[in-house]
C-alpha cells in the first residue's frame, strides 16, 4: 500500500557536508533539548546561542518550544514570534551556505528581513544568525586559533576558508555583546593538519572551550567520543572535562549509526549537559542498539587518567586493579617500532644479509642495515600485532587482529607494533594466547577510542607469568569474576580461535 500523506521533515533528509561537518537530525536535537530545565521554555528573557549553525535545526526546535511555553505570557502569536526571534534566538553560521540554510529554516526566508520572513522586526538580512567570512591567522604554517594547515586552507576568496567565526577570536563575547543562558550545537569535528596521508587534527574541543568563556548557565554539545582517552591535541581537554564537576549528564553512543544513520565515526559519539551551578558526579548513559544503561559516577575513576565509558565494566576493572599488577603496556612498542614506514617494501628473495620483514600484505626480506631504530630487537623472539583493529564499531568486537610470533632475525614496518622482546618461543606463544583471550581484549576495549590499538590501550591489561598459558577460564577465576561479569565480557568480545594466530 502506498502512503500518500508522508511529509518528512526536510532537515532529517539532508546529506552531511562530510564526516566532520555533520547535520544534526531533529529527533537528536530534541533529545538534547530535553536535558535542559523545562522552565526555560516559559522564560521570555532566556537567550539561546548555536555558535556552529549548519541547518538551523537547534534554533528551530528551540523556537517551537518557546512558542508553546510563552503562549500565556505573550498571547498574540505574531508578537510572540517577533519577541522570540528578535530577543531570544542567536546563531553563528559555519559557512555562507549554512547561514542561508539556517535562516531559511528558522525565519522561513533566506534573509531575515525578506518578504516571507515570519519575524517582522528585523531590518537587516542576517537577523540574529550571523556569518562573517574570516581568514586564518598563520604562524609557522598553522593557524594560531584552530591549527589548520596553511598549505591546505590558505585559499582564494572564491573558496571556503573554514575559519570558523566563533573560535577565530580571543573575545567571543563581542560577537553579540550579551549573556547567554544556553549554548548548544554540533561543532565541526576536525580539520586537515597537512600531515601524511591528509591526516587531521580535532577541532571540536575548541568550540567547547570557547563556549565556556561566555559563562553560560548551560552548555550542551554533541561531539566525537575520542576525547575520552585524549591523544592528538586532546589530552589537556580530556583532563579539563573529566575533572569538571559541572558535567551533569553524558550520553554515550559507541556506534555512531545509533545517532547519525549511515555514518561511522570510529570511537563513537557523545553529547553532554554542562551546568554552571551543578557540582557532583555525572549521570552516564550508555546507548547500544536501543538499550540504555545508566549510572551516576565520577568521570575520572581513581588510578585512571581517561574516561571508562562502559558502566558495566567498572566492577570488573576494579577487581583487576585490586591486584596491583604491572601494566602489560610496558611490553608494547610505540608506533613505527623499527623506524620503517608502512610504505616500505622488502625484497622477495632472501640473501645472506637479509632478515625477515613483516609488512603490509605479507612477508618479505630486507637488509638489516636498513632498520633505523631498535636494532637490538632483531635478534630476539617477539610478538607483533597490527596497529589497526579489525572490523567496525559493532558488537561483539574482535579488538585485535592476529598476533604473530616473530622469530629472531626479523623486523616489521609501521603496520605492526612489537610486543616484547621475550626470552624464547614458549613465552611468545603464551603471550599470544593471552592476547587472544576475551578477558585481555575486553580490557583493551576500555582504553580504545579509535581503530588504532596503541601502547596506551594496553594500560588496564595486567602482566601475567608467561611461563604458563592463560585461558579465559583461568583469568576469570584468578580475578573472581561473577557469571554476570563473564557474560558481559563475552557479549562484548568475539572469540578468537588459536588457529587465528600466526606462528
Amino acid at each position: 500500500m502506498i502512503q500518500t500523506n508522508y511529509n518528512p521533515d526536510v532537515l532529517s533528509c539532508l546529506a552531511n557536508l562530510s564526516n566532520d561537518e555533520v547535520f544534526t537530525p531533529p529527533g537528536l536535537v530534541n533529545n538534547m533539548l530535553d536535558l535542559l530545565p523545562t522552565a526555560l521554555w516559559s522564560n521570555p528573557d532566556a537567550k539561546f546561542l548555536d555558535p556552529v549553525s549548519k541547518s538551523g535545526v537547534f534554533l528551530r526546535e528551540i523556537a517551537k518550544r518557546l512558542m508553546l511555553g510563552l503562549e500565556k505570557k505573550i498571547p498574540d502569536k505574531q508578537k510572540r514570534i517577533n519577541h522570540i526571534f528578535e530577543n531570544q534566538l542567536y546563531g553563528i553560521a559555519i559557512t555562507e551556505l549554512t547561514a542561508l540554510l539556517s535562516r531559511r529554516s528558522v525565519y522561513c526566508s533566506k534573509t531575515a528581513n525578506g518578504k516571507y520572513a515570519v519575524c517582522e522586526t528585523f531590518t537587516n538580512e542576517q537577523g540574529n544568525i550571523r556569518y562573517e567570512r574570516m581568514q586564518h591567522t598563520w604562524q609557522n604554517g598553522k593557524c594560531t586559533y584552530c591549527g589548520a594547515s596553511q598549505e591546505v586552507y590558505d585559499r582564494e576568496e572564491a573558496l571556503e576558508s573554514y575559519a570558523y567565526n566563533f573560535i577565530h577570536t580571543e573575545n567571543p563575547e563581542t560577537i553579540f555583546n550579551m549573556y547567554f543562558d544556553v549554548i548548544i550545537g554540533n561543532p565541526p569535528y576536525q580539520l586537515s593538519d597537512g600531515g601524511a596521508q591528509m591526516s587531521a587534527s580535532p577541532i571540536y574541543h575548541k568550540f567547547i572551550q570557547q563556549a565556556k568563556k561566555l559563562n553560560p548557565n548551560y552548555l550542551c554539545m554533541i561531539i566525537p567520543a575520542r576525547w575520552y582517552s585524549g591523544g592528538k591535541g586532546l589530552d589537556e581537554f580530556r583532563d579539563e572535562m573529566l575533572k569538571d564537576s559541572r558535567m551533569q549528564v553524558l550520553h554515550d553512543f559507541h556506534e555512531t549509526s545509533d545517532v547519525f544513520p549511515g555514518l561511522n565515526i570510529r570511537g563513537g559519539i557523545c553529547y553532554f549537559l554542562w551546568n554552571k551551578d551543578y557540582k557532583g558526579d555525572c549521570e552516564v548513559i550508555n546507548h547500544n542498539k536501543g538499550e540504555t544503561i545508566s549510572a551516576t559516577r565520577p568521570l575520572l575513576e581513581k588510578s585512571a587518567n581517561i574516561f571508562v565509558r562502559y558502566n558495566q565494566a567498572m566492577s570488573i576493572l576494579k577487581k583487576v586493579q585490586k591486584q596491583n599488577e604491572k601494566p602489560f603496556s610496558i611490553f608494547v612498542s610505540s608506533r613505527k617500532p623499527f623506524g620503517l614506514a608502512t610504505n616500505v617494501r622488502g625484497e622477495k628473495v632472501k640473501d645472506k644479509e637479509s632478515i625477515r620483514l613483516y609488512q603490509n600484505g605479507g612477508i618479505a626480506y630486507i637488509n638489516k642495515d636498513k632498520v633505523l631504530i631498535n636494532r637490538q630487537w632483531i635478534k630476539d623472539w617477539k610478538v607483533i600485532i597490527p596497529y589497526s583493529s579489525p572490523g567496525d564499531d559493532s558488537f561483539p568486537h574482535l579488538i585485535l587482529s592476529k598476533p604473530i610470533i616473530a622469530e629472531p632475525n626479523s623486523a616489521c614496518t609501521e603496520t605492526y607494533l612489537v610486543i616484547g622482546p621475550f626470552a624464547n618461543e614458549t613465552i611468545c606463544k603464551n603471550v599470544s594466547i593471552y592476547l587472544r583471550s576475551r578477558f585481555t581484549r575486553f580490557l583493551i576495549l576500555l582504553l580504545k577510542p579509535t581503530q588504532h590499538v596503541t601502547s596506551k590501550t594496553y594500560g588496564f591489561v595486567p602482566i601475567q607469568d608467561f611461563t604458563e598459558p592463560w585461558t579465559d577460564e583461568k583469568l576469570y577465576k584468578k580475578y573472581g569474576l561473577t557469571q554476570d561479569e563473564i557474560d558481559y565480557i563475552e557479549s562484548m568480545i568475539r572469540p578468537m580461535d588459536v588457529s587465528q594466530s600466526e606462528e
